[in-house]
């Protein structure tokens, strides 16, 4: 996995959890709709108790699932973050936190830091190389420790 995939993870969950959201949203308003259904029949109240039963069960399996999503999104973040403070030019880190950790557009970030899009996009491949970089030194440490430790 590169790093660019990596950093992208936290967007891709972030939009799970959207598109999650939403679903419980339409099973609420779902639920409502059988509901008003229920309370107007004068006979054979049973008959959508197990359809409403079923859009609870739905609504908090996927609930369940959204708060796992959000948990893995939290450390993923958290992870992000610590590579990030990794690279000392704080333009490349800014560039970084907006686009991974505030899911910016690369105009919007553009803007906000006062570039063209196309330095922007320069930045940001700066920015990988450095991370990259970082990477590789860490692992030199590593293999370092575990020398000296033999």
């Amino acid at each position: 996995m590169t790093v660019k995939e990596y950093l992208t993870q936290a967007y891709r969950i972030d939009q799970r959890i959207n598109s999650k959201l939403e679903q419980v949203a339409s099973l609420r308003e779902l639920a409502s709709k059988a509901t008003a259904t229920l309370s107007d029949m004068h006979h054979k109240p049973n008959r959508n108790t197990g359809s409403m039963e079923t859009i609870i069960c739905k609504m908090i399996d996927l609930e369940n699932e959204i708060n796992h999503d959000i948990d893995t999104l939290v450390d993923l973040k958290r992870d992000i973050v610590t590579i990030i403070k990794r690279i000392e030019n704080p333009e490349y880190q800014t560039l970084l936190e907006l686009r991974y950790l505030c899911f910016k557009t690369w105009e919007q970030i553009a803007v906000d830091m006062g570039y063209s899009l196309q330095y922007a996009f320069r930045m940001h491949e700066k920015a990988l190389k450095c991370i990259e970089s970082c990477k590789e030194e860490s692992k030199v440490d590593k293999k370092r420790v575990a020398m000296v430790v033999k």
